[in-house]
């Protein structure tokens, strides 16, 4: 195989030097679909450098991928103005980073080259600015066979415009008749779009002016607003917000005051939350007595915490399995898991505006709800720490913009808190280089991920290493997750490899127990997880029936 790759890297070279670039691509499928991405980089250096464009390209992507994005841009750019793919890299690239040079390249892309994806990324970033119109009709003209993968997307600018004509139109009644009712049924139709608003935030200027036409005719399509400013608003937002739900509460709206003392906790504000919670206590409900109680139990208020927890009633499991965690730490148990003491929130918080970042990282993570809703006040708390190289802070900030849908800020803190050591950001890792069929920097990430972390991660190194037949390499991960991984939801597909490797290593009778395990599981436990349709993924996995095979083969003979 050495002689082979190195035989198909020097054609590829040669080829570049002689402009043949359908050689090239033949190379380079080589080395892609083979997975030899470490073996195929010198090669694709070389082509490169003798003015190919697809090398350029091919490498582009995989510094990209691995990182180096300073690297990336400049590939894409040495080439972008007579290669279509490389102006929808660089394109793609700019527009992660915020830079508006993005649709420059993706116009030449569309413009010079007829690159279609170039056509629908412009598109998109024309919808992201909310010219949603202007960007349906810019997909569908000059349009030809074989286009079709731009209507998809016409569809859903298409409908977002709709969802706005929709509650522009029932508004307009509304107000003619200054009709609540028929504001706040209005402003539903933009319930639609609340799943877009962070891949398009454009869409949120127009959102914002139709819900505070709602809110002026109904206390309801208030409460509705505010719910959207907290989800898509900035700091400016939460005073607009704040007011809006206790309008709300005052106009008899039931779970403005709870939905408000919610919005306060988040925020660490506790005493107001408290307040919100008894407000809508008083006026009825039941559900914010449960918060009402928490809150107290974190602060350490243990009488009022079992006073809250008894209401409701001794076939209420969790209340009563709260009382028997209140009794125990009446009595100076240890907290579990998830529990906080809230009361040491204020001194966190005084410590962070003063400028220390792990108190910030601190006060952040205990009001962290792991539900996103919260995501964008508490970045500014946690984000100084991971600057200063905290990899624990720099793996939460990364889940944070996660929640926010801002993958690209995703990835880069991982890639951070990953370089720092942290065990799920490697795991992340691994898992996008896999995303992008770059296996030789997944296996690199899960080995990483395995020194120390979790199981998970010995089984999908050992994976990796047993699919490009590094069976030695594979056998000391695939024994741990098979050993120490029992009952886990991976179990089968370590026991699969981990009797391939076994066999591969003339250990044959040593791998009849995994095999057998894994036979009997593999449809359930294994199969039925991954895409039956992605053949690529399909053609590396193990068969452990057939694996099963040739070992009774082998012991029998």
């Amino acid at each position: 195989m050495t002689e082979d790759i190195q035989a198909r890297g020097e054609a590829l070279v040669a080829a570049a030097h002689a402009g043949d670039s359908e050689g090239v691509r033949r190379g380079t499928d080589f080395f892609v679909f083979g997975k030899h991405i470490d073996e195929g980089i010198p090669y694709w250096e070389q082509a490169a450098a003798a003015g190919d464009a697809f090398a350029h390209y091919t490498l582009a992507r995989y510094r990209k991928i691995r990182g180096d994005r300073s690297a990336a841009d400049a590939l894409y750019r040495a080439v972008a103005e007579r290669h279509p793919g490389s102006a929808y890299g660089l394109g793609v690239l700019l527009r992660e980073d915020g830079d508006p040079e993005a649709a420059e390249w993706l116009r030449r892309g569309w413009e010079d080259g007829r690159n279609l994806d170039c056509k629908i990324e412009l598109g998109k970033l024309m919808a992201a600015e909310g010219r949603v119109e202007e960007a349906s009709a810019f997909l569908m003209s000059d349009t030809e066979l074989g286009d079709i993968a731009v209507f998809r997307w016409s569809q859903l600018f298409d409908s977002f415009k709709a969802a706005f004509d929709a509650t522009a139109t029932g508004l307009e009644a509304a107000e003619a008749d200054e009709g609540g009712e028929a504001a706040v049924t209005a402003v539903k139709s933009l319930f639609a779009l609340d799943k877009h608003f962070a891949d398009y935030p454009g869409l949120t200027t127009e959102a914002d002016t139709l819900y505070r036409r709602a809110s002026a005719l109904s206390a309801q399509a208030g409460l509705y607003y505010a719910m959207f400013l907290t989800e898509t608003g900035g700091e400016e937002s939460w005073p607009r917000a704040r007011d809006l739900l206790l309008r709300a509460h005052e106009d008899g709206c039931d779970q403005a005051a709870a939905l408000l003392g919610i919005e306060h906790e988040r925020r660490g504000d506790l005493a107001e939350a408290e307040r919100a919670y008894l407000l809508a206590v008083d006026a009825g409900e039941e559900p914010p007595k449960w918060n009402l109680a928490m809150l107290c139990k974190r602060l350490a208020r243990y009488d009022e915490a079992e006073a809250w927890f008894a209401e409701f009633g001794d076939d209420d499991k969790d209340a009563v399995q709260q009382l028997a965690r209140v009794a125990a730490l009446r009595e100076g148990g240890a907290p579990t898991s998830g529990e906080v003491d809230f009361r040491l929130l204020p001194g966190l918080r005084e410590r962070a505006e003063a400028g220390d970042a792990r108190a910030g990282y601190e006060y952040a993570a205990m009001l962290n709800d792991w539900r996103g809703k919260n995501a964008r006040y508490l970045l500014r708390w946690m984000e100084p720490a991971a600057e200063a190289g905290d990899s624990e802070a720099a793996y939460d900030v990364a889940e944070l913009y996660a929640a926010l849908r801002r993958f690209p800020l995703r990835d880069a803190w991982h890639r951070r808190a990953a370089e720092g050591g942290d065990h799920h950001s490697c795991h992340h890792m691994g898992w996008l280089s896999e995303q992008h069929r770059d296996y030789q920097e997944a296996e690199r990430w899960y080995v990483r991920a395995a020194d120390g972390g979790p199981l998970l991660n010995s089984m999908l190194a050992g994976k990796l290493k047993a699919q490009r037949a590094a069976y030695a390499e594979a056998e000391p991960f695939l024994r741990t997750a098979w050993e120490e991984g029992e009952g886990s939801a991976y179990w089968t597909e370590a026991a699969g490899y981990y009797g391939l490797v076994l066999h591969r290593l003339g250990r044959s009778e040593e791998a009849v127990e995994p095999l057998e395990e894994a036979v009997d599981r593999w449809e359930e436990d294994v199969r039925s997880r991954y895409d039956r349709d992605d053949l690529d993924l399909l053609s590396r996995m193990v068969r452990p029936e057939k694996v099963l095979e040739e070992v009774e083969a082998a012991l029998s003979a």
